[in-house]
């Protein structure tokens, strides 16, 4: 399958934060940072083979952080896979209702609400272009949306993992706290891991790294980002092996 201009297509899983959602403050649902990314992942699906969207909930809830009192780890991690499940459904909706073909998919059964998560129909859906929004993590506790990124987008044979994040890829310390900190264009895994860079839990990290699927990190808010990332241009930072370049 060929792109407009002659190159070859792939397929994407973009994981998003469900602060995202929540514009500047990362809290609640901000109706203009909806449409804002939705735009940008329309943009992104217009270009890519296919695109798998995986999203979190902490714009509603992050676990243990979000209790006053000593929450039960089981309790938390679904209270906070339903908040997924919000997310997920006021995604479509803004998508559907801007004529987008979109369908959307819950590895925690909601029944009567979402229609559940099967790795097959997903594949399929793609394959028709359909833009796909997956929801309610792994379906399981001790989990994180990181990891479910990773694990879905093997599933789904996606070429790369790309983390849509509000800053602009990895960096050597915290940009938001230090104004000189170092973006890097590409690092290798064992460069992240032996350097500490937090960029995803370690779970998912393995996972990318024993599977060799690529991370690519990236800001979600900075217009056409997503879009330039899906064609194949060089924006954040790449994570891979060693050996393997853009």
């Amino acid at each position: 399958m060929q792109r407009r201009g002659g190159s070859s297509r792939a397929r994407f899983l973009v994981k998003l934060s469900g602060e995202a959602l929540g514009g500047s403050s990362g809290i609640g649902v901000d109706g203009t940072a909806v449409a804002n990314i939705g735009h940008e992942i329309t943009l992104a699906h217009d270009q890519a083979e296919g695109l798998a969207v995986v999203v979190g909930g902490g714009n509603f809830f992050r676990g243990a952080r979000s209790a006053l009192w000593s929450l039960d780890r089981v309790t938390g991690d679904h209270v906070g896979m339903l908040a997924t499940v919000m997310n997920g459904l006021l995604l479509h909706d803004w998508l559907q209702g801007s004529g987008v073909r979109v369908s959307v998919f819950s590895a925690l059964p909601v029944s009567g609400v979402i229609q559940p998560y099967n790795p097959h129909q997903v594949r399929e859906d793609l394959a028709q272009g359909i833009l796909v929004i997956l929801a309610g993590g792994t379906g399981n506790p001790y989990f994180t949306t990181d990891t479910t990124a990773c694990i879905r987008g093997l599933e789904i044979g996606a070429t790369a993992v790309i983390k849509a994040t509000r800053v602009d890829g990895v960096f050597d310390r915290d940009p938001e706290a230090d104004s000189s900190a170092i973006r890097y264009d590409q690092l290798t895994f064992d460069t992240a891991i032996q350097k500490g860079l937090a960029i995803m839990d370690s779970t998912a990290f393995a996972i990318c790294r024993d599977n060799r699927l690529k991370i690519r990190v990236l800001d979600v808010n900075k217009p056409g980002n997503l879009a330039r990332a899906v064609q194949g241009e060089s924006v954040g930072t790449l994570v891979t092996w060693e050996g393997e370049t853009e």
